[in-house]
């Protein structure tokens, strides 16, 4: 395996970073930064990042077969049109449970968005690290980002065994996904709300996007939605 590199490619600073996916078209990485209402795509290439700023927090965002994005924006499934910046709602749930919204939000390989909305589920591991977003690599195996945990971990979905832990430079690392050419490289998003200042000195990339690559894996390309 060769070495491991962990970089901070954009200090976004953002209050809890989600729901990376990559965009292989555009080279880009798509992600969201849920209490700021913001989607964000961020250029591989340029180094440049775009934002837009929607009107409910926003926990997810996928690609669409037929062109542009959708993402969960509060209790609404969206369509999103980058280049004019508009929002389309396409579906809403529970519109009379205030103060709900969607928490996450995945494509399955058949093309249809799945979305969660929050709910009060705990569990506690003995080592405090809350299991978060994940991603799968080209030999079935599962990666997890632990919020609070400060680390991404590999794990057989088979036999539960622990396979790898990669530790990052920041406490509340949030999800994960592969990207780049071959899709050897991994994307990490993370938050910085909850961490008091003496803590943020301690990790001053807290909320930006990191990059991993040498995990000596690639993984698999996301699934569009076909909607």
């Amino acid at each position: 395996m060769s070495s491991i590199k962990i970089e901070c490619v954009l200090p976004e600073n953002c209050r809890c970073g989600e729901s990376p996916v990559w965009e292989e078209a555009s080279n880009s990485l798509l992600f969201v930064d849920i209490p700021a209402k913001r989607v964000c795509r961020w250029d591989s290439l340029t180094k440049q990042v775009q934002r837009v700023t929607v009107d409910a927090p926003v926990s997810s965002v996928a690609l669409r077969q037929s062109g542009g994005y959708v993402a969960t924006i509060g209790t609404k499934f969206c369509a999103l049109n980058w280049e004019d910046q508009s929002v389309v709602v396409l579906a809403e749930v529970d519109q009379d449970k205030k103060n709900n919204r969607f928490n996450d939000g995945k494509v399955d390989p058949a093309g249809r968005y799945f979305a969660a909305k929050r709910r009060s589920v705990y569990k506690l591991e003995k080592d405090e690290h809350i299991p978060d977003g994940m991603c799968i690599d080209t030999e079935g195996k599962l990666w997890v980002a632990c919020y609070n945990g400060g680390r991404v971990i590999r794990l057989d979905p088979v036999t539960g065994k622990r396979l790898q832990t990669v530790k990052l430079p920041v406490e509340k690392t949030t999800s994960c996904c592969f990207g780049g050419k071959d899709y050897s490289e991994m994307y990490v998003t993370c938050g910085r709300d909850g961490i008091d200042p003496q803590g943020l000195l301690k990790q001053p990339e807290a909320g930006g996007v990191f990059k991993i690559t040498g995990l000596g894996v690639k993984g698999l390309a996301p699934y569009p939605y076909a909607g």
